[in-house]
């Protein structure tokens, strides 16, 4: 082999490592991301109520997508005759569901938070199935019953039942989870070929507009009593967590399968429990590690059904 062939299999291979380093560390920043953003809707609640901080939040990172779709030249407009898709994405995608996290987490710790919103991919799962009549196996459902099983019993452990006020967060997170799982659904049946920077500047502009001018009529905020660390929480939402994370993601998806990114979903919990722990001061409990690991495993089952796996390896 020449000189020439050994140094451009060389350089194929370096490029090759390097590709699949800098995908590693985009797929760990998602997950970092993702994993710090329930913490960071801990702190800009601690001071800011939570219709405020949810329009604050998207009014931040509104002139970040506009940047962008004007640097890509995309159109910020949803396509003629998609002005109800756009409604629903609108409400159903950032408005209602960003509240009802910050509501959640009033009464919710942000590792807990972040638990019940990985339940979303099962909910995704369940609207494939009614909307897009994709078919539901049988690990799935076992995945589903192992993950609501070890839900319920970190509820149980972490001492919430149907009195106390923290179980109306709980319903909160879970119905922002509904809610995201079936925008998802609903753009995959009507919106895929809409761009990702189309789907999101206006939507998230005017329902952080909409957050804020309610929560200002509604909760009357005092500004003046908005801590510095809400204020910085608000910022890393807004750049980092919503528009940087957001981002990163989308492109990771032109790299990866839609199987493998998905596990963000998976991983992220992970990060929440670990990092809430620390800031919340609570001690991870040996029933909450458990309960959590086998929560995740099952919600994994459910992202990769055993008997579409057998049968691919089984064909011809």
């Amino acid at each position: 082999m020449s000189i020439t062939a050994v140094a451009e299999n060389a350089r194929k291979s370096w490029q090759k490592w390097l590709g699949g380093f800098i995908t590693s560390l985009l797929f760990l920043i998602v997950c970092i991301s993702w994993g710090t953003t329930w913490l960071g809707i801990k702190i800009a609640v601690e001071s800011i109520p939570p219709l405020t901080a949810s329009g604050l939040r998207f009014l931040i990172a509104f002139p970040l997508f506009l940047c962008f779709a004007l640097i890509r030249g995309d159109s910020i407009l949803f396509p003629r005759g998609r002005g109800g898709f756009f409604v629903f994405v609108t409400l159903s995608y950032f408005s209602l569901p960003y509240y009802l996290l910050n509501y959640g987490e009033t009464h919710v710790s942000s590792g807990l938070t972040a638990l019940l919103f990985s339940c979303m991919p099962v909910f995704i799962v369940i609207f494939s199935s009614v909307f897009l009549r994709e078919r539901i196996y049988l690990t799935q459902v076992m995945g589903i019953a192992i993950g609501f099983g070890s839900l319920f019993m970190i509820l149980r452990s972490q001492g919430l039942n149907f009195e106390q006020s923290e179980f109306v967060g709980v319903l909160a997170i879970l119905a922002a989870a509904v809610m995201h799982a079936l925008c998802y659904v609903i753009t995959k049946q009507k919106g895929t070929e809409i761009s990702v920077i189309t789907y999101n500047t206006i939507p998230i502009g005017l329902a952080g507009l909409m957050l804020f001018l309610v929560g200002l009529g509604v909760e009357r905020p005092d500004f003046a009593s908005f801590s510095a660390s809400s204020w910085w929480a608000l910022i890393y939402l807004g750049l980092f967590a919503s528009v940087g994370g957001f981002i990163v993601y989308f492109f990771l998806l032109k790299r990866l399968s839609p199987v493998i990114l998905s596990f963000v979903f998976i991983i992220f919990p992970v990060f929440a429990v670990i990092i809430g722990s620390w800031y919340e001061g609570q001690p991870i409990s040996q029933d909450l590690a458990f309960y959590s690991a086998l929560l995740l495993a099952g919600f994994a089952l459910t992202k990769v059904p055993l008997e579409k796996f057998l049968a691919k390896r089984s064909a011809p």
